[in-house]
């Protein structure tokens, strides 16, 4: 089994639409997929209309359960969506008091790891959507996979969130004594822009061991499979911005040996 975090430490940088999408393509390739929301604001939950509210068993269980997580405690808080092969772990809003609730506490940044350990024969395939901030959530998502993807927004003020984010990997690297496995994939570029030619440009100079060499086209047809509960890639197979994440999916897994 295969876990890939998604993780910024900035907002709106297409977290959650490259976890739906990376998500959808591994499914219709024929993988056993797992989407995980560690996100208390729960978008990629509501991505395939869960109610996040309304479920009576999330990722948050997980954290909360105190008797030794096994492999059906972890599979029943799964929920399917509408592509064969592809699951969600939803999140819920009371992800936001774990920090205050039990960040504390010894081998609290590993409770992910150690339940996905349990159902490593169930899934090809983890990817873990992260919330931007750093606290036990984002902690538990790195501890547990083996290779990060940090997306980021070509403009200005998203670069200096992934200086940030960087920054962050350094520390939690040492702090696990883990060497990730990093690769920076620029979003939402208008080749149209000043801004986003520029800040790609930036990208190149100062990430050029890390960065993906592609990049991921502004497309409205991401917001629009939304609407549908469905990944672009089941809807809009054709748009130039699933093309795009086709060809980072493929990078991807050459980078993993596959």
């Amino acid at each position: 089994m295969k876990i890939w975090t998604i993780a910024n430490q900035k907002g709106g940088v297409g977290k959650t639409t490259t976890t739906v999408t990376l998500g959808g393509l591994l499914a219709q390739a024929g993988f056993r997929v797992l989407l995980i929301d560690t996100d208390p604001h729960a978008s990629l939950s509501y991505y395939f209309g869960i109610e996040a509210e309304g479920q009576s068993l999330s990722v948050y269980n997980i954290f909360t359960e105190k008797e030794p997580i096994t492999a059906d405690k972890v599979l029943d808080c799964l929920s399917p969506s509408k592509v064969d092969g592809l699951f969600v772990l939803p999140a819920t809003m009371a992800l936001a008091t774990l920090d205050r609730q039990m960040g504390s506490e010894p081998g609290m940044g590993l409770i992910l790891k150690k339940a996905l350990n349990c159902i490593a024969d169930e899934f090809d395939y983890v990817l873990l959507d992260c919330p931007p901030v750093l606290g036990v959530l984002m902690v538990n998502a790195l501890a547990a996979c083996h290779k990060v993807i940090v997306p980021v927004q070509t403009e200005f003020l998203a670069l200096k969130g992934l200086d940030r984010m960087m920054y962050t990997l350094t520390m939690m690297s040492r702090s696990l004594n883990k060497a990730f496995d990093t690769i920076i994939v620029p979003t939402m570029f208008d080749r149209r822009t000043r801004a986003a030619i520029q800040a790609q440009a930036r990208l190149m100079t100062d990430y050029s061991d890390t960065v993906w060499q592609g990049m991921i086209p502004v497309d409205t047809r991401f917001r629009d499979a939304s609407l549908y509960h469905l990944p672009a890639s089941v809807l809009y197979p054709k748009t130039r911005g699933v093309g795009a994440y086709q060809l980072l999916l493929k990078n991807l897994e050459a980078g993993e040996g596959s």
